[in-house]
């Protein structure tokens, strides 16, 4: 019998907890969300399903750099016809412009209530339906077990949640797979044409179990997202998403 060497076990054992963590295979999560060098940060190098993700914003600027970018993420998550429902009580997203990141509204339901821990309940209640894509629900704060029943219902139903956090108080501690915060930097017009450009994001990794904090740059181009370089050359790293139809 071979021994195993110490990298093996190190690889197993890991495995091991990934998945008692409630990460899926590689092979279960080839539905990521097409981040290339990003995706190295992550457990088995590809963006987790059926988790829950935090997002953080303060200022106004923000709040829509954080939608945008989510929305490519949507993208990518349901290019397949996937269905999402995004709750809030106060509502931040303007449907019709999901269609500028690949998006159809129609595949959208949006829930509004009046408080906040009314939002958190339907979340909850949602991100048990397995027929769900993906739940999205806008709070100012969470608290630690709140999160982890949230996260306990996507490990059953396999339904990948988002959390976005407006003028956060106090960050505290959740059970959340990975924290964000995304800034919005100066939009890439085509050619010195007038017009809003391309959008572009400072998009920072501040947290994420068993995987590696960072910051990148990127822009949002043909339904895809591409890495911005030091002497501001973009690269794509995505694959496309689907066109909305």
């Amino acid at each position: 019998m071979i021994p195993l060497k110490k990298i093996d076990i190190f690889n197993r054992l890991q495995s091991e907890i990934l998945k008692l963590q409630g990460f899926k295979s590689a092979s279960q999560m080839a539905l990521g969300a097409g981040l290339g060098v990003i995706e190295k940060a992550f457990p088995n190098a590809t963006f987790p399903l059926g988790a829950v993700h935090e997002f953080i914003s303060q200022e106004s600027e923000d709040i829509a750099a954080t939608r945008g970018f989510l929305a490519g993420l949507l993208a990518s998550l349901m290019r397949n016809d996937g269905t999402a429902i995004w709750i809030s009580s106060q509502r931040t997203i303007f449907p019709p412009a999901l269609k500028n990141f690949g998006l159809s509204p129609d595949r959208f339901l949006f829930l509004d209530l009046s408080k906040e821990r009314d939002v958190l309940w339907a979340m909850e209640e949602a991100l048990k339906c397995a027929a769900l894509t993906t739940v999205i629900g806008e709070m100012r704060e969470i608290s630690f077990t709140a999160s982890r029943r949230l996260q306990l219902a996507v490990e059953q139903s396999k339904v990948t949640g988002f959390i976005l956090r407006n003028n956060v108080a106090r960050l505290g501690t959740t059970a959340c797979v990975s924290r964000w915060k995304v800034s919005s930097l100066p939009s890439k017009t085509v050619d010195g044409l007038p017009g809003i450009g391309f959008p572009q994001w400072r998009v920072e990794l501040l947290r994420v179990r068993n995987g590696q904090p960072g910051v990148w740059h990127l822009q949002w181009r043909k339904n895809s997202f591409v890495h911005i370089s030091g002497n501001d050359q973009a690269s794509s790293i995505a694959y496309p998403a689907k066109q909305a139809g």
